[in-house]
């Protein structure tokens, strides 16, 4: 491609083995320092600061400075978007690491995908609010119904003046990696994720890099009370 945008240079900052782990481990959402990223991808401190830098000159990462410490995030949920849908392009055409554990099936079922849930449990979600039509979707375009708007507003008490955002969209599709299908992203994606937090419905796994998410008991209750089983 001679003009437009420069995808080879996207590529090639996400191609890099070492940058592409420190990019999967930002994905929970949370800031991590660079000494934390090394160890994520295997490299010394050194080196991590020199990926960095180019994920930083490129976009993809964005620095904050808190006292002594310089944490780094992922810059937008477009940043996350792109590596989930890398991510299910890898286990389609069978790029699959070797390496699995007791977490695996943890991670396929609920996980954090920058800010919104993501998993079996994502792509549910989002199936039982189309049927129900409480969003309307054609393809990867998603909008919010007035009767979708009354239901979050009486079951989730999340408005509609919650969900405004400059620059993000209130309802986007994001490819699942594990389920091949889409869940809710954008801000409507976000803020359900956090209220299911403050309900105490469910909670990030604390071991470090982990994505999983972790529903209590009574939280899959309410979660199957209000999306239901998906149909297959």
């Amino acid at each position: 491609m001679k003009s437009g945008p420069d995808i080879a240079l996207v590529a090639s900052l996400v191609g890099d083995p070492a940058r592409a782990n420190m990019l999967t481990a930002l994905m929970n959402g949370r800031a991590l320092t660079a000494s934390e990223l090394a160890q994520e991808a295997g490299i010394t401190p050194q080196t991590a600061s020199s990926h960095l830098a180019k994920l930083e000159a490129g976009g993809l990462v964005e620095p904050e400075k808190q006292g002594r410490h310089r944490y780094y995030r992922l810059t937008d949920d477009d940043v996350a978007g792109v590596l989930e849908g890398l991510a299910g392009l890898a286990a389609r055409t069978g790029h699959m690491r070797v390496r699995t554990g007791p977490k695996d099936p943890a991670l396929r079922r609920a996980r954090i995908c920058y800010d919104h849930l993501a998993g079996d449990l994502g792509v549910q979600m989002l199936d039982s609010l189309r049927e129900r039509n409480l969003i309307r979707q054609k393809k990867q375009d998603i909008e919010l119904t007035a009767e979708g708007e009354r239901f979050l507003a009486k079951h989730l008490q999340i408005s509609s003046d919650m969900l405004t955002h400059p620059r993000r969209p209130v309802c986007k599709a994001c490819l699942d990696w594990s389920e091949r299908r889409h869940h809710l992203a954008g801000t409507l994606g976000a803020a359900m994720m956090q209220r299911f937090a403050e309900l105490k419905w469910a909670a990030r796994d604390t071991t470090p890099g982990s994505r999983v998410v972790n529903f209590t008991r009574t939280g899959e209750k309410q979660f199957a009370a209000l999306f239901g089983n998906r149909k297959d």
